[in-house]
């Protein structure tokens, strides 16, 4: 059986290890500690621990403040109240003066599941992808969310880690270097490009093996780092194999679909399909109920593999 993990849960875990290695480390969170697993370090380092109540918007310009004094403040709450109800201060008083705040948000895409719409964020990528200088990671599994963490630690300036609520498979090994701003080659393949990030790294997988049983060769590669976006790894891709397939748990309008868009117009265009949530919010159901009903399963993902591949000229 898969051995499966919520990155919010590893994310829970790192931070306890960095606040044993760095006394600088500070954590704040909105009073949904036990959702977004700060509770662990609260409970080992109380003194360095904020509860900032339901007050996101204070919460980031509290971090700011400690940022300026020298700490690294990790802020959590859920990614609808982080990126949308604290937008202002995560633009003013963190971005523009390029502070070093760790914006880890939980809960985000459709999995959330039973909360429903309002509490969905699809939009969170789009968001601070848009705000200049701050690095947008989107860990696939829980074994990256912890290096993604450590790494955030170690980069100056500001950084949006996107965790989620649902445990998903684990897929990577100590052997597995996550590096900022990297995209990192899963499986090898010629006919079509499978570039995707968070729980649709999964996904893509299962889609890849789909596809080789009916002779397709899909390349699969996990885009953690939405921004800066490893924009030699995406046209080296589309070169390679001349179709490409984005997969992302969020809008295809501005998040890694919108990226990928973006740089093949610029630099390589080729066909391309995007599977993610398409210009809608989401409702209230299981999270896999969600994933089938907004496409984002390895079945759609083959689907529009064969679509791709039909506009290039090679039909499945």
């Amino acid at each position: 059986m898969v051995q499966k993990i919520a990155t919010r849960e590893a994310y829970g875990e790192a931070l306890v290890e960095l606040g044993r290695e760095c006394k600088d480390v500070v954590v704040l969170d909105a009073d949904l500690s036990k959702s977004t697993k700060t509770a662990s370090f609260a409970k080992i380092f109380p003194e360095r621990f904020y509860n900032m109540g339901i007050a996101e918007a204070n919460m980031m310009g509290t971090a700011a403040g400690l940022a300026a004094a020298g700490k690294i403040p990790f802020v959590s709450t859920f990614a609808v109240f982080a990126t949308g109800r604290a937008f202002d201060q995560i633009r003013n008083s963190i971005a523009y003066p390029h502070l070093n705040v760790k914006i880890c948000a939980s809960h985000a895409g459709v999995t959330v599941g039973e909360d429903g719409g309002s509490h969905q964020s699809i939009e969170d990528i789009s968001l601070m992808r848009s705000l200049p200088g701050m690095t947008v990671i989107v860990p696939a599994d829980g074994p990256e969310t912890k290096q993604a963490v450590r790494a955030a630690a170690e980069l100056e300036g500001p950084v949006y880690i996107r965790l989620g609520r649902s445990g998903v498979p684990v897929l990577f090994d100590a052997e597995y270097e996550f590096v900022v701003g990297k995209a990192a080659t899963l499986r090898q393949g010629e006919d079509v490009a499978l570039l995707a990030g968070g729980i649709m790294v999964a996904e893509a997988l299962e889609a890849a093996r789909t596809l080789a049983e009916k002779g397709i060769r899909a390349q699969v590669i996990n885009v953690s780092t939405i921004k800066p976006l490893d924009t030699e790894a995406v046209v080296a891709a589309a070169r390679k194999t001349g179709a490409v397939v984005t997969c992302e748990e969020h809008s295809i309008i501005g998040g890694l679909g919108g990226a990928v868009a973006e740089t093949l117009a610029e630099q390589c265009p080729v066909p391309l399909e995007r599977v993610g949530v398409r210009d809608q919010f989401g409702q209230s159901g299981k999270p896999s109920e969600l994933l089938a009903e907004y496409g984002l399963t390895a079945q759609h993902i083959v689907a529009a593999a064969e679509r791709v591949l039909a506009r290039k000229g090679k039909r499945a």
